[in-house]
């Protein structure tokens, strides 16, 4: 059957009937069990009666009709009109000789009220550049991955026990373009990934680079659940980068954000004219944070929907994980409400039952179709068990954020070092719970925006000890149990607030005490890449012991770390500016023992105060230990001592050693 008026150019509209070949796929979509309904939905590139053809098909069950408008027919209503698929509420139509880039979006008459709507696509693969917003006709890649090693190894990687530092970036800051503008994904990747490489993190995590159409949402109010932003290039370009970054070495995250999308005309809020994708009563469908709308999880459909899109981005992308964002949100029906505007469960509970079970179906799909593949959650709650697996009645996700250690840690540097001798559980508390979950150490975004201030802004004292507490922060991180995330910027000390507007401030590298910031971060990634004892046991209490916690009028902290093997190496943490001589300290053996990190190296622009790199223990047993040394702890430093014979070893680009020894005593 042939649409009634002609389109505007050569190609011919035409509509398709009911058929059978997609019957089982539209029967999963209904059930909730499609993970790869891309497939279904959207715009595909057909042989169609010896034609090529793009096939169109899109969900809105309360449509009385529905139609394809795009450059190919003038964007005039009911020129390409659509067919229904029997009950299952997805309409289908096809267009002849469609080229690819092709713009189009839906145009739907409600049911009730014969309201006239116009849809973006919720599967378009790509849209125009914001702030048009017609999708794309993408339906052909002509990337050829390279990175079948990487994906080999990375399925028989033993992540629980494997170091992992991530470097969070948002891709249209990090750098600009010489006009200003974004820079493309091929450009990042001539940039970019070198220089993760070369600082030693080990995955890069992006803001969400699903499509949305306001910048200053960081992404986070996605409106493409299907399609990488066309700020910065084709979905190839994404693809590209990635398949880059796995031949060096470097693991790709992506945030991804289920949790909410936002109330942008032409997008998922009332797409046919009803709360098909969300709830209708706002005590369920209102985020009252962001003036969001919140996802029925409930809705098998929209189970089918969300599953597939994390699907997709795992499977043709090469992502190596998802980190979900906001679960707290979604987890607790009175999430930031207050009485009287939420709707408990069936149950009477405030647990958000039908969202529970969508995040296991999510972590059990990700475990079992990509091996080595992570999710991480950012959940905020004591809720329990997270980062456990759902057959033992935990969510299933790989790891979580430790926003307490976050907190915490922030709050005690915070304060002027003469009064920390008052709040110096804030740094031992965090054991108490560490090893509940897989903890991820997070220094995120969202700690250097909205008037909270630069990393380096928040220490106290003057410019030296500000950079001294700084490189403090990032030593009490990355010398922590638990894998570590560091927003881009703060491993050179930027100045000021992160803007997305704007490319982050390069030029502070000019400057020595930025230079040396840099190269601690450098330096520790390779020390805990290259020492077991600092990564091997992140999630397992073994592999941490106390050596002193209680030394608050001194605020000193000194520690343990162990290895699978036994290895160990020793932690020590001045939170003073007053330097430390002669301070003993417990060691579980005699002999020498190495210096392979000192914060306060002159290297990092620190005093140089330290230990000549190395010193001897005795066997005199101390704090509970059997040997026991006298140190000079630097101000405002961590010191790492390693035994001969516990040597630090190479492991992919770590180097052993740090280069940051201390020079003189």
């Amino acid at each position: 059957m042939t649409s009634s008026s002609p389109p505007s150019n050569a190609a011919e509209a035409r509509i398709a009937p009911a058929r059978d070949d997609c019957a089982t796929d539209l029967f999963l979509f209904g059930e909730g069990r499609n993970t790869q309904s891309w497939r279904l939905l959207g715009a595909h590139r057909v042989l169609r009666d010896g034609r090529d053809a793009v096939r169109f098909r899109v969900w809105a069950p309360n449509a009385a009709r529905v139609s394809v408008i795009g450059d190919f027919n003038g964007w005039e209503h009911d020129r390409t009109p659509m067919h229904c698929l029997g009950a299952s509420g997805v309409w289908e139509g096809f267009v002849d000789g469609l080229p690819e880039g092709a713009l189009y979006k839906f145009a739907l008459v409600t049911r009730a009220g014969g309201a006239r709507l116009v849809r973006n696509d919720p599967f378009a693969r790509a849209f125009e550049v914001r702030p048009a917003s017609a999708g794309r006709v993408h339906t052909r890649s002509a990337h050829r991955w390279t990175d079948d090693a990487w994906m080999r190894a990375r399925a028989a990687r033993d992540w629980l026990h494997a170091p992992m530092s991530i470097y969070e970036v948002h891709a249209g800051s990090w750098r600009r373009a010489p006009d200003g503008g974004f820079c493309s994904w091929r450009a990042l990747g001539d940039t970019l990934v070198p220089y993760v490489r070369e600082m030693g993190f080990t995955h890069i995590e992006l803001l969400p680079v699903t499509e949305h159409p306001l910048d200053e949402s960081w992404g986070y109010q996605t409106t493409g659940y299907f399609a990488p932003s066309s700020r910065f290039g084709t979905p190839d370009d994404l693809r590209a980068f990635i398949d880059l970054c796995h031949r060096n070495g470097i693991g790709v995250l992506l945030d991804w954000v289920p949790g909410h999308f936002p109330a942008d005309d032409g997008a998922l809020a009332r797409f046919d004219g009803t709360a098909l994708f969300e709830h209708e009563d706002p005590r369920l469908g209102l985020h009252p944070d962001w003036g969001t709308h919140t996802f029925n999880f409930g809705r098998h459909e929209v189970r089918s929907f969300l599953l597939s899109s994390a699907q997709f981005w795992l499977s043709e992308f090469h992502f190596d994980g998802l980190r979900v964002d906001a679960v707290a949100s979604m987890l607790y029906l009175d999430y930031s409400r207050r009485p009287g505007e939420w709707i408990p469960n069936r149950h009477g509970g405030r647990e958000n039952l039908e969202a529970i079970d969508f995040l296991r179906q999510l972590n059990a799909l990700v475990h079992a179709e990509f091996p080595g593949a992570l999710t991480i959650a950012e959940e905020s709650t004591a809720w329990p068990m997270v980062s456990r697996p759902t057959w033992l009645g935990g969510l299933g996700f790989s790891m979580k954020w430790n926003m307490g250690w976050m907190n915490d840690t922030l709050a005690y540097l915070r304060h002027d070092p003469i009064h920390r001798r008052y709040h110096h559980e804030r740094i031992t508390f965090g054991q108490l719970y560490a090893y509940t979950e897989n903890f991820v150490l997070p220094l995120s975004h969202d700690e250097v925006v909205h008037g909270k201030g630069a990393l380096v802004a928040k220490m106290p004292g003057d410019d030296w000890q500000r950079f001294a507490n700084l490189r403090l922060l990032l030593a009490m991180q990355g010398l922590t149990p638990g894998k570590t995330l560091l927003f881009m910027g703060g491993e050179f000390g930027q100045r000021t607030e992160w803007a997305e507007s704007r490319a982050l401030d390069w030029h502070l590298l000019d400057h020595p005490p930025h230079r040396g910031v840099q190269r601690l971060v450098a330096d520790l990634n390779r020390l805990v890449r290259g020492t077991p004892a600092l990564h091997e046991l992140d999630f397992d209490s073994s592999g941490f012991a106390w050596i002193d916690c209680h030394d608050h009028d001194q605020s000193v902290f000194s520690w343990l770390r162990r290895a699978r093997d036994g290895s160990v190496c020793a932690v020590v943490v001045n939170c003073t500016p007053v330097p430390r001589h002669g301070y003993r300290l417990g060691l579980p053996r005699a002999g020498r023992w190495r210096e392979v990190l000192n914060s306060d190296s002159e290297h990092y622009g620190g005093s140089n105060v330290g230990n000549v790199g190395a010193v001897r223990a005795e066997a005199d047993a101390w704090m509970g230990q059997p040997a026991s040394v006298a140190l000079t702890l630097p101000p405002l430093a961590a010191v790492v001592l390693v035994p001969e014979g516990g040597e630090t070893r190479r492991d992919g680009d770590g180097d052993g050693d740090a280069g940051g020894v201390a020079r003189r005593g």
